[in-house]
């Protein structure tokens, strides 16, 4: 197979960017960046087979994350496979919030995420604040592990991972952070292929009006929360107003939007 037979097996399956996805998989294979397989290398005979492969999984709408064990978020290369969730760029709305919230980027911040998954945020936000230091909290043992492999990889020293749920967690800490499940569990059936067929449901599901989740965040985080401390939460699409009156012990600042405009982080403060 050569990269205009992946491009139209790509297309033919329905994947998006069919030509450009073909070439990510053609770069993974080759161990080489994406501008080097322009040149349409040769390919020998394993090499083809086993490009084909590859492709054959993208066809099958396995995550193309999964299938290169990477994902780039917040400029950090990220280990990721079945069992996690996807780090997505909307998410990075959680950290440009945390900046704002502390332009002194040299205090000694205390910081959770609770439902780290790979890890992304948590290590995102350390390499902002170097003299901070932060705890994840993962219940799914297949994503802790994908979480303390990127911890030791990129932020050995200043993050922990914890194979516990974020009920276990105990303050106080300044800056919290969580994307926890928040797809209507009506809609998951939904989703594309791709994130409904092979990302964990647990790191999805969000119960029946996707607020479960934001439920238990608002019994805990006071309880959490340094006096004058903040908490940063991911929210779906059009969640804003469910999730506004849950955090009645909390003060809203704001919910910043991502890159779409969309309401995508919601900023609370401990008074």
């Amino acid at each position: 197979m050569n990269h205009e037979e992946a491009a139209r097996a790509l297309a033919a399956a329905g994947i998006d960017n069919p030509r450009a996805e073909a070439r990510l998989l053609l770069a993974h294979l080759l161990g080489v960046g994406r501008d080097a397989t322009l040149t349409a290398p040769t390919l020998s005979p394993d090499q083809a087979r086993a490009y084909a492969a590859l492709v054959a999984r993208r066809a099958a709408h396995e995550p193309l994350a999964y299938i290169t064990g990477r994902k780039e978020f917040w400029s950090l290369k990220f280990a990721v496979g079945p069992g996690v969730l996807v780090p997505r760029p909307d998410t990075e709305t959680l950290i440009e919030e945390a900046i704002r919230l502390y332009p002194d980027r040299s205090l000694p911040l205390r910081i959770a995420d609770l439902g780290t998954g790979s890890g992304a945020i948590l290590v995102a936000a350390l390499t902002e604040f170097p003299n901070a230091t932060g705890i994840g909290f993962e219940s799914s043992p297949q994503a802790f592990a994908w979480a303390s492999r990127n911890a030791a990889a990129l932020m050995p020293d200043r993050a922990q991972m914890r194979p516990a749920d974020w009920s276990t967690a105990t303050g106080p800490f300044d800056l919290i952070f969580s994307n926890p499940p928040y797809i209507p569990g009506g809609d998951i059936a939904g989703l594309a292929a791709d994130v409904r067929d092979h990302e964990p449901l647990s790191a999805l599901d969000g119960g029946a009006d996707g607020l479960d989740a934001y439920r238990s965040l608002a019994r805990l985080l006071p309880g959490l929360l340094a006096p004058g401390g903040h908490a940063i939460l991911e929210i779906g699409q059009g969640q804003a107003g469910g999730v506004e009156p849950l955090f009645g012990g909390l003060k809203l600042l704001r919910i910043g939007a991502d890159l779409a405009g969309i309401p995508r982080a919601v900023v609370l403060k401990k008074p």
